[in-house]
């Protein structure tokens, strides 16, 4: 009877990276860096699986990658842009717009620190690729309308959401200044999340929901961990959640195998 690898650390992991085969189980997240996303590939290659799933842990590290992954989901007119040619493209798309004002989001910063307001699509040319805006990013108009939500879902142990408003910044942040209002989620709303999740293999995320001039929801960000100022759920609570999660996926995992935990 073959015997199965089980993963808990990212030690581990990297220890006996070379030697996981198929059917074994990676069930924590991995650290690594941007230039090292292609030895997920390899992973899956093998047949190795993953708890989060390798796809949702790719996407948390990455809104360019989120923007093309998950654009049926995002707001119109959202794009990846990683080189002077993708821009160029997507500056001919968003001058047929109308819009005047465009953000743009940083690859893989957090807190809205990343996000910045820029007055034309030439000056976003003209800075594309210097320490002030480099590449990759995700670049899209301003909207002027845009209602923020923040969504817990854990599984199908938990499920919170709550607006976001903050009257001094247009990033909606609730650090520098913002408030959280508790929102009940529409059917509608926790579909789309759920779908949201399928797609990008989440089996628990934090999800930015927006409606732009009344129109939605889209999806801004999503992340399997984040911050949980203005959440109702207590971190102890939360981080015991995710291990109930990690724990159930293993033991479904373990039925009928034989196991070897590697440390």
């Amino acid at each position: 009877m073959k015997e199965y690898k089980l993963i808990l650390s990212f030690s581990a992991f990297q220890r006996h990276f070379f030697c996981l085969s198929e059917g074994d189980l990676v069930a924590v997240r991995i650290p690594l860096k941007p230039e090292e996303a292609g030895l997920v590939v390899d992973l899956i290659e093998r047949g190795v699986q993953a708890f989060p799933p390798f796809l949702s842990q790719l996407l948390s590290r990455s809104k360019v990658l989120q923007s093309q992954v998950l654009k049926n989901f995002m707001p119109p007119f959202t794009f990846s842009i990683r080189n002077k040619t993708s821009l160029l493209h997507a500056m001919a798309e968003l001058l047929k717009t109308g819009y005047k004002k465009f953000i743009t989001k940083a690859d893989d910063a957090n807190c809205g620190l990343g996000i910045k307001c820029w007055s034309s699509l030439e000056d976003v040319f003209n800075f594309a690729g210097t320490e002030a805006l480099p590449y990759p990013f995700v670049l899209q108009p301003f909207f002027e309308e845009w209602k923020d939500y923040r969504v817990i879902i854990l599984g199908d142990l938990y499920v919170e959401a709550y607006e976001r408003q903050n009257p001094f910044n247009f990033r909606q942040n609730l650090f520098f200044g913002g408030k959280a209002i508790p929102h009940e989620l529409t059917e509608q709303e926790l579909e789309f999340c759920q779908k949201v999740m399928e797609r990008g293999k989440f089996p628990y995320a934090h999800i930015d929901m927006v409606y732009i001039d009344g129109k939605g929801p889209y999806l801004s960000e999503i992340n399997l961990k984040g911050g949980l100022k203005g959440a109702k759920i207590l971190p102890e609570e939360y981080e015991k959640l995710l291990k109930d999660l990690t724990h159930t996926f293993i033991c479904l995992w373990k039925e009928n195998k034989k196991v070897k935990i590697l440390s």
